[in-house]
């Protein structure tokens, strides 16, 4: 581990501040869950203020996410760009976020337009930023505009005070800067647990695949933990408008700070939640001992795992990145909750490390998780069975500022397209970039952190290397359109789609790319053959999305509610709906706003945003049908190597769905068959869910649908109208 800066390396920094400007605000209490106030930042003027927050932007838009969505098209036209001045970086929590009776309400949300998508991308991040934002005055901030030197944002929650300073000697990589700024800004030990950092790397500065790292302090380990904003570049935005850090600092907190209606009816089911926990985990997910690790060998063994690049779902070599390893890795028997109260503890980690490689070896650091996601992208996905070489991975990604799926997806792209001749180790730049060669990944993502070599053209992710080598190398666009796992420009999470037509629509009709954030049908649809209709699939794709975009408007986390199950959940209706935890939502929601929604208000408030996002995608010249299709690797087998391995099955299906004997056919004859099966059942999947949706044929919202769901502001029947 680097050792902590010295007070007198401490005090140079702070020296070498210079305040470009101050701003003094009013402390009030939250409400019912709000400050009813937002603040706005612009770097090119130095500009901040507070605006309140209206009635209407809380009925339509309720928090967190959709303060995010709202902030955002009030700031951007349809020409903006990613780099654009006018781009901001909105952060927001929710009326529910930050209270500590119920586990997972530590969430925010982070929404900026995407340099992968050029339409909003969003995403939930942990850490204690958000909520002592929220605490120290801001539903909501949204930071406009570009600095032209290296500048940090200080929130002083306990002052009621805001500073833009010039930050130019504090270190960039976030595993380094938090440790500083927590230490900088703390007035003794006790105290860095009052301060969070948001920061993203040097890979952030040169790539379009930036996360933010949030932090809070780990008072057992005397360390700041990291927590990521992963998806689709947000971290490339922070470092284009040359953000070091934002740092808030907030020291009142209780069990009433949202200062709740019914802080009874709170505190019951929270104790309702928690006691679950620690009776049921153990039998079920084992969140507190390796968090969601615990899907390695369940994906695995139902041929879900990502393998070479999407080409297969399991791999006799997975057990090396099972559940059981990562447990003797992860430090147990310590609390490892990303925020106050939330007994689920999922955020392992694992202390001591030594690298290997890159301008920290030899140090021995602190790694946050691998999660799921990390371990399928990083490792079975490249065909790095090796989980020193995960963790190093996980690391330099998260202190780099790069999001570990896309880096996963993106190199498993590269290594295939190495082994098929599109790329060799002229062109990589000596790089020899085959099936599980963690140091040539490694090295790859280290010359991203340098801003040099193939690392340049790696880290503007797969859809970009799609046009650079067709145009550059005169590969074959049709080949590396059909195994480059990205949607809207966003890469593929980590879940074989193949034979699962829902989990395909669960991935690409979806608002900003496939990341599984919106809907995890697999088992539904593949395992369980619960939803075998395009009518069951189609509803399933209209509730599950909406009914998870409701975390992102509270700022909770989603793991409470189906990695934890009541014991009799199995025996109620539509148990994949955890039906007792949505009404957990309700009673907490309506605990502390005093407001009386149902289940069906809850969902409502969701398609609202929901809705209002898919529009802000066509005003950003996006949002269409053409733009909801998978990569075909996505939908079935690409390659005769693909197919073969999976022959019976593929031949099986032939005869049992198309009523084709598969018998004399060559291989690439039986693919093309497959191939026109598959497309035309998505097809008849897009126009089921558009439908159920209330969206045309072409996947726009109808003017009906929005104002029967109250998203019937001017300006978005005004946009909607032209493109129906």
């Amino acid at each position: 581990m680097n050792a902590p800066e010295s007070k007198h390396d401490i005090e140079k920094m702070r020296q070498a501040h210079k305040l470009l400007k101050e701003f003094s605000y009013e402390l009030q209490p939250v409400v019912k869950g709000y400050n009813n106030r937002t603040l706005y930042i612009n770097l090119s003027s130095l500009e901040i203020k507070e605006k309140p927050v209206p009635a209407e932007m809380k009925e339509k838009f309720i928090g967190g996410k959709g303060f995010d969505l709202k902030l955002l098209w009030d700031a951007v036209t349809g020409d903006t760009t990613w780099d654009s001045p006018e781009n901001e970086i909105c952060i927001a929590m929710g009326p529910i976020a930050g209270n500590t009776n119920y586990p997972g309400s530590g969430k925010s949300i982070v929404t900026t337009i995407s340099p992968q998508t050029g339409i909003p991308i969003d995403s939930n991040v942990g850490g204690h930023f958000g909520p002592y934002l929220k605490f120290s005055g801001f539903d909501a901030m949204e930071i406009q505009g570009k600095a032209d030197r290296e500048i940090l944002i200080y929130i002083d929650g306990n002052q009621g005070k805001i500073q833009i300073m010039e930050a130019p000697e504090e270190a960039m990589d976030s595993h380094v800067l938090a440790e500083q700024l927590h230490e900088m800004f703390a007035a003794n030990e006790r105290e860095k647990q009052h301060v969070s950092v948001v920061s993203a790397g040097h890979g952030a500065e040169h790539a379009w695949i930036g996360c933010l790292n949030f932090s809070y302090w780990d008072k057992r380990r005397k360390l700041p933990r990291l927590k990521q904003a992963g998806r689709g570049g947000i971290g490339s935005v922070f470092r284009n408008k040359k953000i070091k850090a934002l740092v808030v600092k907030y020291s009142g907190l209780t069990g009433k700070s949202n200062n709740p209606v019914d802080l009874e009816t709170l505190q019951k089911t929270g104790l309702k939640l928690h006691k679950e926990i620690m009776a049921l985990d153990d039998k079920q997910c084992h969140m507190r001992t390796i968090g969601t690790a615990h899907l390695v060998e369940i994906m695995n063994d139902y041929d879900l795992l990502p393998v070479k690049n999407f080409r297969y779902g399991s791999h006799p070599e997975a057990e090396k990145l099972a559940s059981w390893v990562w447990k003797k890795y992860f430090t147990q028997n310590v609390p490892d909750g990303c925020w106050f109260g939330c007994t689920m503890s999922c955020a392992h980690g694992i202390d001591n490390f030594e690298l290997k490689t890159g301008p920290y070896k030899g140090d021995r650091v602190l790694v946050d998780g691998p999660e799921y996601e990390t371990i399928g992208g990083c490792g079975s996905s490249t065909a790095i069975f090796n989980p020193d070489a995960v963790v190093e991975i996980n690391f330099y990604c998260d202190t780099y500022g790069l999001d570990t799926i896309s880096f996963g997806t993106l190199t498993a792209f590269v290594m295939d397209c190495y082994e098929n001749g599109i790329l060799n180790k002229e062109r990589t730049g000596g790089l020899e970039m085959t099936w599980g060669n963690w140091e040539a990944a490694l090295e790859m993502m280290h010359q991203i952190a340098r801003g040099e070599g193939f690392g340049l053209i790696a880290g503007k992710g797969v859809k970009y290397m799609q046009e650079y080598f067709a145009r550059e190398y005169g590969a074959d666009a049709q080949f590396l359109k059909d195994i480059g796992m990205h949607g809207k420009g966003l890469e593929q999470s980590e879940y074989q789609s193949k034979e699962s037509l829902a989990q395909q629509g669960g991935y690409y009709l979806t608002n900003k790319g496939p990341q599984h954030d919106e809907a995890w049908l697999i088992f539904m649809d593949m395992v369980n053959n619960q939803i075998p209709t395009f009518e069951n699939k189609a509803e399933a794709l209209h509730y599950f999305p909406i009914f998870r975009t409701w975390f992102g408007l509270q700022g909770l986390c989603k793991l409470p509610w189906n990695d934890i199950e009541p014991a009799d959940n199995a025996q109620q209706a539509e148990p994949n709906k955890v039906p007792e935890h949505v009404q957990n939502y309700v009673d907490v929601y309506n605990a502390i706003t005093g407001e009386h929604i149902d289940k069906q208000g809850l969902m409502m408030q969701s398609e609202r945003v929901y809705n209002f996002q898919r529009v802000f995608n066509l005003k950003m010249g996006h949002g269409k049908r053409p733009d909801d299709y998978p990569p075909y690797r996505a939908m079935g087998p690409v390659t005769v190597e693909e197919y073969e391995s999976r022959a019976e099955r593929y031949d099986k299906q032939l005869q049992e769905k198309q009523n084709i004997d598969p018998a004399g056919k060559s291989t690439e004859e039986k693919i093309k068959l497959h191939r026109q099966y598959r497309e035309k059942q998505y097809e008849s999947l897009i126009d089921a869910v558009f439908k159920r949706r209330g969206w045309s044929k072409d996947g726009v919202p109808t003017v009906e649908h929005l104002k029967e769901i109250g998203m019937d502001l001017p300006e978005v029947i005004e946009l909607v109208k032209k493109h129906l």
